[in-house]
Parts: C-alpha cells; sequence; structure tokens
C-alpha cells in the first residue's frame, strides 16, 4: 500500500507524470494502467463504516481498510467535500448523501421492481415476511422486501446484509456457483456460530450445499437469530442463470419447520416459477 501511496503522491507534484502512463510504470496491462487507486481506496473507506457500524476516528478508518493514517485522512477529506461524509473535529460519519449510491443500484436494475408485487403478494397471504437476495462476495444483500406487522426482523431492511454461510439465502445462491468456487468462499467466510444451532464447519455445509442442489431450496433453522426459521429458493432469469433468492421468514413459536416446507415452499416454487418467465 505504501508504494501505491507513493505513486498517487507523486500525480499530484508539478510536472510528474500521470499514474497509469507508460513512462510511469513499464511494462504495466492496459488494463492496470486504467485502475484508478484512488477510487478504490474511498470506497474502501465507505464500506468501512458499515464494517464498524459506528461513526470513526481518522485512526479507526485507517485500521479498518490496512490504509496509512494519511492516505485515509486523503479520502475521508475528499468524502466530506463531496458531501459524503460529515466530520465533527473527531469523529468521520456517512452523511445522507451516500444513500444515493444504493438508490442507483435500485433504480438503474429491473430485479427489484419486478419482484417487489411477488414478495408483497406472498406476505398478504402467508402474512410473514418475504425478501429477496443477491450475492455479494461471502454476503447476500436485500434489495427489495415486505414485512408484515409481526415482523421478525430486527432492523432488516432494504441493503441488509448477512452471512452467507448461515442464511437461507445464502445456501441457495452458493449452492448455483460452481462447486470450487462455493468452497472456496466458503473458506473465506469469517464462520462464527451466531446461535448455538449455527453450523460453521466446513464438511457439514459444504453437504449442506449439495443438499440444496438436489432439491432445490434451502433451510436456515435458528441458524441466525433464535426462535426463527427461513426458507429460501432460487430464483432464475430468461437465460436460466440464478440472479438471486426468494425468502420467507417464520417464527418457531407459530410454525414448525415442517410446517414451513408443508405450507410455505409451496407459495416459494410458484413465485419462483412465475418470476423465471418474466425475468
Amino acid at each position: 500500500m505504501a508504494n501505491t501511496d507513493e505513486r498517487s503522491s507523486a500525480t499530484s507534484a508539478p510536472g510528474a507524470a500521470p499514474l497509469g502512463g507508460a513512462s510511469a510504470v513499464p511494462g504495466r496491462t492496459k488494463e492496470e494502467k486504467e485502475y484508478v487507486a484512488g477510487l478504490e481506496k474511498g470506497l474502501l473507506i465507505i464500506e468501512a463504516f458499515g464494517i464498524a457500524n459506528k461513526a470513526m476516528t481518522l485512526s479507526e478508518a485507517a485500521a479498518i481498510t490496512g490504509h496509512s493514517r494519511a492516505s485515509a485522512r486523503r479520502s475521508l477529506l475528499t468524502l466530506q467535500r463531496l458531501g459524503y461524509v460529515d466530520y465533527d473535529g473527531k469523529l468521520f460519519q456517512l452523511a445522507p448523501r451516500v444513500l444515493r449510491l444504493g438508490h442507483a443500484y435500485l433504480t438503474s436494475t429491473s430485479l427489484a421492481r419486478v419482484v417487489q408485487p411477488t414478495l408483497e403478494a406472498i406476505s398478504e397471504r402467508t402474512r410473514e415476511s418475504t425478501s429477496f437476495a443477491v450475492l455479494d462476495g461471502t454476503d447476500v444483500v436485500f434489495v427489495a422486501r415486505a414485512a408484515t406487522r409481526r415482523s421478525l426482523s430486527n432492523g432488516l431492511g432494504l441493503g441488509s446484509r448477512l452471512p452467507a454461510y448461515c442464511a437461507a439465502t445464502g445456501r441457495v445462491l452458493l449452492s448455483s456457483l460452481p462447486e470450487q468456487e462455493a468452497l472456496l468462499r466458503l473458506q473465506r467466510m469469517a464462520r462464527r456460530p451466531l446461535t448455538p444451532h449455527t453450523r460453521v464447519e466446513l464438511p457439514v455445509l459444504t453437504a449442506m450445499l449439495d443438499e440444496v442442489r438436489k432439491r432445490g431450496y434451502a433451510v436456515s433453522n435458528e441458524e441466525l437469530e433464535l426462535g426463527i426459521r427461513s426458507l429460501a429458493v432460487p430464483i432464475t432469469n430468461g437465460s436460466g442463470m440464478v440472479c438471486g433468492s426468494l425468502s420467507i421468514v417464520s417464527a418457531t413459536s407459530r410454525r414448525t419447520l415442517e410446517n414451513m416446507i408443508e405450507n410455505l415452499l409451496p407459495e416459494l416454487e410458484q413465485a419462483r416459477a412465475m418470476l423465471a418467465s418474466i425475468l
């Protein structure tokens, strides 16, 4: 990272060769020449707030991103000037303007708009909360949701993330990947037991993914939160590629797992078939 910082600083000096110029770093590929390291650093700083889940000091931002304090400071002050970060003299925190980034995704993709009516219809019939999620690295991200008044979710909304290894949606999406890629992602995950029921053992999880591939749906039985069960199925587009996962959640006090599979899984299967014909 230090070398990158030095190159970035050099570009601001009078008469310095542009970053990515052929004379600056001989032998660089075209892709490397077009890579903007400063943009990467700024985006990593924004993501760091989600990891810390709070306002941060400069030192905390640097520690999370692995950047030097000087590099983190430049990124934060640039984001502040652009209106994406607020600073009170001690702590940095994200400003409302950063919501434009997530909103841009939701408005530019048709997935969320297409599945939303389906989620609402399922929730209305079952009186349970439903969600649509996509895979992002080792997490699932919720991009559409329909919650009932008796919703179980604690702060779960659009843009919320869950670890893929123990979420039903995550297991569905991991199972859609080539087996070797799914294994590599599982290996990279920090697999922590969130409840006494969370399965974190690699052989167990890979066996679960095999089972999901065979039966076409996934279960998370009190693995994310005690008292909550969820079912999920894959959603495919017109090319037959899995583009997301549709899930439904219920309380253990209301439904047994057998009841969910018998009564709620058909709702998800029907929605899967319908969405496959219009995506």
